[in-house]
């Protein structure tokens, strides 16, 4: 099921860039709940039901949501074609502040697995599969691949997008001065919730000279990696990178990395370790961008989510 991009969306930034400024979807299909976690902090979900006994989780990007056009569409897509629907949101995401000093990162695969529970804890479900997008596609390879012996025996598929599999290299793409753009705007939504941070805990945060920040490199280094345990960016990262845990994934997994991601470098293509294991299947389109694969069709499905859909049904082709 290859990928064709329209005529005028042959270029990596079209395609990153244009669904989260035009693309429009009705999100009020979607239910919100918010659970309580044994470490006193809570998550919020949002659920999309229409019955079936088979879930999708879905995963967001690095400061996404569950409302975001690229969770909101696969969603309905899946919905659409027997699944129930279940997005959540990663600590601080879903529109209010998390109670605890820490909140979210590409290896924070606890809060996954707590959702994962939750869901077959319902006895809703008879089947679960995982959906991911950019952090969150690294955020859901990382837990099958750590937990390929403890993780929930429900879980039978996964789907992950635009995944940066080497965080370091991937840091620094995004610190190349044609990335600018992205990185200024993380680095602006980053700044308001470490802002109200810093009023929860000042003994524990200091926000004097963020506007120096001007990259990732300094930005984990900083806040992400003592906030969760880590020694600096680079314990961080290649603690959390996914492409060290691919030989542990023991279901059917997908892999798509479009080749004009411009969040990607060359060893965020893992070829070799996909090679290696027989459960997990890399593509690699031309084009499609950052979370982007834009199509123009009846229903306004992008071919992203009628790839999952086709290979979450059944076709591990």
């Amino acid at each position: 099921m290859e990928y064709r991009a329209p005529y005028f969306f042959k270029n990596g930034h079209i395609q990153s860039i244009y669904p989260s400024l035009f693309r429009k979807l009705n999100d009020q299909f979607m239910v919100r709940e918010r659970i309580d976690i044994e470490d006193g902090d809570f998550l919020d979900l949002d659920w999309c039901r229409n019955g079936a006994r088979r879930l999708v989780i879905i995963s967001h990007g690095l400061e996404g949501h569950s409302r975001r056009p690229y969770i909101v569409g696969m969603a309905r897509a899946l919905v659409d074609n027997g699944w129930d629907a279940l997005a959540w949101n990663f600590r601080s995401c879903g529109g209010s502040m998390n109670r605890h000093l820490r909140f979210y990162h590409s290896g924070a695969t606890e809060d996954l697995h707590r959702v994962v529970d939750y869901a077959v804890q319902s006895g809703e479900y008879d089947e679960i599969a995982l959906v991911g997008f950019s952090m969150g596609g690294n955020l859901s390879l990382v837990y099958l691949g750590e937990q390929s012996v403890l993780a929930n025996p429900m879980v039978k598929k996964a789907v992950v997008y635009s995944v940066p599999c080497d965080l370091s290299a991937s840091a620094e793409q995004l610190a190349q001065p044609q990335n600018r753009i992205y990185m200024k705007r993380f680095l602006r939504d980053l700044k308001a919730k470490m802002q109200i941070k810093e009023q929860m805990f000042p003994e524990h945060l200091d926000l004097t000279g963020y506007d120096n920040i001007k990259n990732f490199r300094q930005f984990d280094d900083r806040y992400t990696a003592p906030i969760h345990g880590f020694k600096n960016a680079e314990h961080y990262w290649s603690h959390c990178s996914s492409r060290r845990y691919i030989s542990g994934i023991k279901v059917p997994t997908l892999i798509v990395n479009a080749k004009d991601d411009p969040f990607l470098t060359r060893t965020c293509y893992p070829y070799d370790e996909v090679n290696l294991n027989p459960k997990v299947k890399l593509e690699t389109p031309e084009t499609g961008g950052h979370v982007g694969f834009v199509s123009f069709n009846k229903n306004n499905r992008y071919w992203s989510e009628q790839r999952a859909v086709t290979f979450l049904n059944g076709s591990l082709s």
